[in-house]
């Protein structure tokens, strides 16, 4: 069976940085103990590391656990990096993401000039 992502009832993303050489248990322990979020739920967790061209997945199917893996040829992740934290995803994010794009659109400053 291949995991479809658009099965699971909620989908986070672990924003900062993650050790990329951690595996499965390594993974739900972080979503365990730094976020208080519970592994076995029917979620979809997103990890990032250095490199912004790609990440890891984890799923709990009720029976095992997946970890994705995904790597991206050309191009780089717009993964947030400010806040140690795990943000929750909309479908259309998670689409977003899985295509490479940014999860949030880029906001432009307002310019001072005043138009009449």
């Amino acid at each position: 069976m291949i995991v479809n992502v658009e099965d699971a009832k909620r989908c986070y993303i672990v924003c900062g940085k993650t050790d990329m050489r951690y595996g499965i248990d390594s993974l739900a322990y972080t979503v365990q103990s730094q976020f208080d979020l519970d592994p076995f739920q029917d979620a979809l967790f997103f990890f990032c590391g250095n490199k912004q061209d790609r990440f890891k997945a984890l799923y709990w199917d009720g029976e095992g656990f997946w970890l994705l893996y995904k790597r991206f040829e050309n191009g780089q992740l717009k993964w947030p990096r400010t806040i140690r934290e795990a943000r929750s995803l909309t479908a259309q994010q998670v689409d977003w993401l899985l295509r490479g794009f940014a999860i949030d659109p880029p906001i432009k400053e307002a310019s001072n000039r005043v138009f009449y």
